[in-house]
C-alpha cells in the first residue's frame, strides 16, 4: 500500500476510533443516569465516509449504525485498547466488575464480547436488546459485511468479538493476509515471476487451461446471474498430470496471478501423518481457512494423498481407505478451486477422477514449444553466444521446460567458471548431458 493510501486509512480509522470512544462514554452516562447531551446512543453520529476513501471506508460506508459499531468495538483491542478501560471500573456494591459490561479481563486489558456491544447499543432497553439479538443472529451480519468470526447457531452474548486475521490485515493495513507456514497451516503461497504470455503449452492443453481460467473469472456469474446454483455445485476440481517439468506448477501459479487469486501449495509432508486422525485434522484446517477466501489450493504429487485405495486386509488398510474417503468428501464440498498434480493419471483413485471437472495432460514440449522455451530461457540475459543454434537444440533434444531451465543454470555457471561473459555451445551441451544422466539416459 502506498503512503497516500495508508494515510487515508489511518485518518479513517482515527475518526472511527474517536467515534467509538464517544459511544462508550455516552453509553455509560446514559446507563447510570448521568448528565449527558445525548438522549439515545444513536445520537452519537458516526463519521461520514465515502466508498473508496480507504479500505476501511469502503467496507463500512454502507453498514447500518449497529453493524458499524460492533465492527469498531471488535477492532479497538488491536488499534487503541485503552478506549476500553472504562469497562474496568468496579461495582462498589459487589466488589466486582459490572456484569452488564460483558467482556473478559486479563493483564492485557479488557476484551469485548457481544455483551459489551449489547451494553453500548442497548443499555437496559430490553426491546432494543432483542432487536440487536435478532440482527446478530443473521449470519450475513458477520460473513457478508462485518466479516467477524463465525458465531454458533444461537447467538450467545458472551461470545468474544474477534476479527479474523485475514480481515484484520485487510481493514487495518489494506494488505491481503498470508498465514504463516506451520504445522497448523501446512501450505505456502505459490508465486511466479512469469507472465501468462510466458506459458508454453500446445494448443489443446492451452484450451483446457483457458477453460479453468474462465471458470475462475466467471463461475460466480454462472451460479448467480445465470441461476445455476441448484444444478451446479460450487467449486472446481482439476487434475494436472504428466512428466515432471512440463509446466503443471507454473500453470497453477499463473492461473492465480492472472485471475487475482492467491495460490497455496499444500505441503504433503506436513499433512500426511502416521497418527490416526491427524491427516484429516491437518487437511480440514487448510480447507476450512481457504473456504473463506478466493484461494486456489494446489496439491503437488497428489497421488501421495489421493492415490488408489488398497484391498482391505488389515485395520491399517481400513483406516487408510477411510482417510481417502474423507479427503474425497472434503474435495467435493470445497467451494473453491482445487488443482491436483500427478506424474501419472493411473496413480489416482478412480473415485477422485470421477469428480474432476477437468483432467489436463501436460506433454513434453514439441519442437516448436522447445524452441520457444530455449528462447525464453536466454532472452533477458544477453549472454548467449551468437554461434549457438537454438533451432538445432530444439530439434535434437527432447526436454521438458524444467530441464531446459536446469541447463540454463548449469551452462551459465560453466561460463562463469571459465571467466567467459557468454554461454557457448559446449556449455549447453555439458548441461544437456548432465540432465540426461539425471534421467538415467545413456549419453
Amino acid at each position: 500500500m502506498g503512503g497516500l493510501e495508508m494515510n487515508a486509512l489511518a485518518k479513517t480509522l482515527a475518526a472511527e476510533l474517536d467515534w467509538a470512544a464517544r459511544l462508550i462514554d455516552v453509553a455509560i452516562h446514559l446507563y447510570f443516569g448521568q448528565e449527558c447531551a445525548e438522549h439515545e446512543i444513536t445520537d452519537v453520529l458516526p463519521p461520514v465516509v465515502a466508498a473508496e476513501e480507504s479500505v476501511y471506508a469502503d467496507c463500512v460506508h454502507a453498514l447500518n449504525f449497529d453493524a458499524r459499531a460492533v465492527l469498531i468495538l471488535a477492532l479497538i483491542p488491536y488499534l487503541r485498547p485503552q478506549l476500553l478501560d472504562p469497562f474496568l471500573m468496579k461495582n462498589e456494591l459487589y466488589g466486582r466488575s459490572f456484569t452488564e459490561f460483558g467482556g473478559t479481563v486479563s493483564p492485557a486489558g479488557f476484551a469485548p464480547t457481544l455483551e459489551t456491544a449489547a451494553f453500548v447499543l442497548a443499555g437496559n432497553n430490553l426491546e432494543r436488546r432483542l432487536q440487536l439479538q435478532r440482527a446478530l443472529s443473521d449470519a450475513a451480519f458477520f460473513d457478508g459485511q462485518l466479516l467477524l468470526e463465525d458465531l454458533p447457531g444461537q447467538v450467545v452474548f458472551s461470545t468474544p468479538l474477534v476479527v479474523r486475521k485475514e480481515q484484520l490485515a485487510r481493514l487495518t493495513t489494506g494488505e491481503n493476509y498470508h498465514p504463516a507456514f506451520n504445522n497448523h497451516f501446512p501450505a505456502q503461497a505459490l508465486t511466479t515471476a512469469f507472465e501468462w504470455s510466458d506459458l508454453v503449452l500446445d494448443d489443446n492443453v492451452m484450451d483446457e487451461v483457458e477453460d479453468i481460467r474462465a471458470w475462475i473469472q466467471h463461475g460466480t456469474s454462472l451460479m448467480d446471474d445465470w441461476h445455476l446454483r441448484r444444478q451446479i455445485k460450487p467449486g472446481f476440481r482439476s487434475l494436472f498430470y504428466g512428466p515432471p517439468g512440463t509446466g503443471k506448477t507454473m500453470t497453477a501459479a499463473l492461473l492465480g496471478k492472472v485471475c487475482g487469486r492467491d495460490v497455496y501449495r499444500i505441503d504433503l509432508s506436513l499433512v500426511v501423518s502416521k497418527y490416526i486422525g491427524e491427516t484429516e485434522k491437518n487437511l480440514a484446517g487448510v480447507f476450512d481457512l481457504a473456504a473463506h477466501h478466493d484461494w486456489i489450493l494446489f496439491f503437488d504429487e497428489a497421488d501421495a494423498l489421493f492415490g488408489k485405495r488398497t484391498q482391505t486386509s488389515s485395520s491399517h488398510d481400513r483406516y487408510a481407505n477411510q482417510e481417502v474417503a474423507f479427503l474425497l468428501q472434503k474435495l467435493e464440498d470445497f467451494p473453491g478451486i482445487v488443482i491436483l498434480a500427478s506424474n501419472l493419471k493411473s496413480n489416482m483413485d478412480e473415485a477422485f477422477a470421477r469428480r474432476f471437472q477437468s483432467m489436463v495432460q501436460f506433454h513434453l514440449p514439441g519442437v516448436e514449444e522447445r524452441l520457444r522455451l530455449w528462447r525464453q530461457a536466454f532472452q533477458d540475459t544477453g549472454r548467449l553466444d551468437e554461434a549457438v543454434d537454438l533451432h538445432k537444440l530444439a530439434r535434437e533434444h527432447e526436454m521438458s521446460g524444467g530441464a531446459i531451465i536446469n541447463v540454463l543454470r548449469y551452462s551459465a555457471l560453466m561460463a562463469l567458471r571459465r571467466n567467459a561473459d557468454k554461454v557457448g555451445w559446449t556449455d549447453i551441451q555439458h548441461g544437456i548431458r548432465r540432465e540426461q544422466r539425471k534421467e538415467g539416459k545413456l549419453v
